[in-house]
């Protein structure tokens, strides 16, 4: 791995916000190299304010949408609230439904059947709006590219509202409004919202007209909060004032559905991280073995047995997808094995058994392991399907942009994207996807780089720093946990290798007989001859409060070593 200590920002802007705040010069470089730099700027990150959050009205087109789904309540139309079957999407349609049916009846949800329907805006969603008498569509973290569905559904009285977050590409559907903060006509001040997160924004501008405040709307925070830290976007502006009231939401009064997700969770409090590894996997793991419509009727369930019997079985396609994710990494990490292509600039897999629900996974499982751009496909109806994740600072979408004569379609962001193409034009995209990435990826970003934001002694870890560093939270994209490196420790004399393969490593150590601290390094079980014998040792950490038994304690999260 490669480590990469940040430069140091400028001395004089640390000095005067060390002053200005008085905290130490430590705490103050990590805000600079956040980008705060002043006492305003500091406030707002260390007390995230829902008044921080932007009008609504500032989104272009917002006018234009509320004023449509009022005349719709007006006129009693039949409102469909369409969205993708991922965390961002189902959590999206639960808060626009949920909010709309407290005061509107009328109100029905829809979500694509992954393996039917595949991505986004379907025909047969839109001709389930016809057959029903649907004539308003609320399309959530979908649609920004459904140039040809917002057309077939015009073409038959159906109007679209778009709520999205991807990329626009040249043109725009002719929709009644199209909410897309990434539009280029669209001066809104934050451009780094999740879809659930625009779907929020369309409920606190119809909230506003009807005299409600943002004390009425915390209730749906728990689901903007799940979506966040889901989809992986900025923790920064509003995503890290929603994520942390949203995280408040759930620890202590959340929706049936989570608190039934949550309830066997041994922790007092949840974190950012516990989010992204209990509560957002399980509610994909519905639409990726079952279907989605299953996670809408979790998080929208009022009644909390509903919920737990929805729960357990949402719980039981988690298990599913376990098993199939772990069985089809092994497969594709043989395929790639016996063709030869650990030295390729890209990793394209595929086999048409594949499952479709869970490639995605599959595809970040190899991104971990061969550490290129990576693009898993398998056979869905008469093209191949494939997901695509990106190495660090390295931007696939583009390069899926350079190979679009190849694809049906295609859609995501920087780091994760989906597709779709003919089988016959699986190897001529295989070999221009290569291509394309072998001439415009620089030879660094193939190899895992850990980001470094100071160097530090054992002695600067006191609690006055845990205590403020914990008010860094909630931690995601643009505000990671802090990393440190220290030089010249040494371990007591007990390390050892833990787990049933002894993969993890377990180890307590100090620098120059300071006082020293329990250490952890996950997969690191083959660096226990490094700290042997006394060897002295560099390391890359994040500081943990470890908690057991009702006891905390401090404790170093190993990242390498060396």
């Amino acid at each position: 791995m490669r480590w990469n200590l940040k430069p140091k920002p400028s001395s004089d802007k640390v000095k005067a916000l060390a002053s200005q705040l008085n905290v130490d010069e430590l705490v103050a470089t990590l805000l600079v190299q956040r980008g705060i730099e002043t006492f305003d700027e500091a406030r707002q990150f260390f007390r995230p304010s829902l008044a921080d959050l932007h009008d609504p009205y500032l989104m272009k087109d917002m006018d234009k949408a509320v004023t449509r789904i009022e005349t719709a309540i007006a006129n009693g139309e039949n409102i469909l609230v369409f969205g993708d079957y991922d965390v961002d999407g189902t959590t999206a349609v639960s808060l626009v439904s949920s909010y709309l049916r407290s005061f509107y009846p009328n109100v029905a949800t829809y979500i694509p059947d992954r393996y039917d329907e595949g991505y986004g805006i379907s025909y047969k969603g839109i001709d389930f709006a016809e057959d029903n008498e649907f004539t308003l569509i609320i399309a959530l973290d979908c649609g920004i590219k459904s140039i040809e569905h917002i057309a077939y559904a015009n073409d038959r009285n159906i109007d679209f509202i778009i709520c999205d977050h991807h990329r626009p590409g040249d043109m725009l559907p002719e929709a009644v409004a199209v909410l897309d903060p990434k539009r280029e006509d669209c001066h809104y001040p934050y451009d780094e919202l999740c879809g659930c997160g625009v779907g929020f924004k369309l409920v606190q501008a119809l909230a506003q007209n009807l005299d409600q405040t943002i004390d009425d709307l915390l209730i749906y925070l728990d689901l903007v909060a799940t979506a966040i830290a889901a989809d992986i976007v900025p923790m920064t502006g509003e995503n890290r004032v929603l994520a942390k009231f949203g995280l408040e939401v759930i620890n202590s009064k959340p929706r049936p559905g989570i608190k039934a997700l949550i309830q066997n969770v041994k922790k007092k409090v949840l974190t950012i991280t516990d989010v992204v590894f209990i509560i957002a996997p399980r509610i994909n793991a519905a639409g990726r073995i079952k279907h989605g419509n299953e996670a809408v009727a979790l998080l929208t369930e009022y009644n909390l047995d509903q919920a737990e019997q929805f729960a357990s079985e949402i719980e039981q396609y988690n298990t599913d997808r376990k098993d199939l994710d772990k069985q089809i990494t092994v497969e594709a990490l043989s395929q790639i094995q016996e063709n030869g292509e650990q030295e390729k600039f890209t990793t394209v897999v595929y086999n048409e058994n594949w499952h479709k629900g869970v490639i995605g996974i599959v595809a970040s499982r190899l991104t971990e392991t061969h550490y290129r751009p990576t693009i898993v496909f398998t056979k869905s109806g008469d093209t191949l399907a494939a997901s695509a994740r990106s190495v660090k600072d390295f931007d696939i979408y583009n390069a899926l942009e350079a190979c679009a004569e190849h694809l049906e379609q295609f859609g995501g962001h920087m780091y994760a994207a989906g597709m779709t193409l003919k089988e016959e034009n699986y190897a001529a995209f295989k070999e221009a996807f290569e291509r394309v990435v072998q001439e415009t990826i620089h030879p660094d970003l193939l190899i895992p780089e850990i980001s470094i934001d100071a160097e530090i002694s054992l002695k600067d870890i006191n609690e006055k720093l845990i205590r403020i560093l914990n008010q860094f939270e909630p931690f995601g994209p643009q505000n990671m946990t802090p990393v440190f490196m220290t030089k010249e420790l040494k371990d007591s004399g007990y390390a050892k290798g833990i787990g049933a393969n002894e993969d993890h490593l377990k180890l307590f150590v100090k620098q120059n007989g300071s006082e020293g601290f329990g250490a952890i390094g996950f997969g690191l079980g083959d660096k226990l001859s490094l700290v042997k014998n006394q060897n002295s040792f560099d390391a890359v950490y994040c500081i943990d409060e470890n908690e057991f038994n009702g006891t905390t304690t401090v404790q170093l999260r190993l990242k390498d070593l060396k």
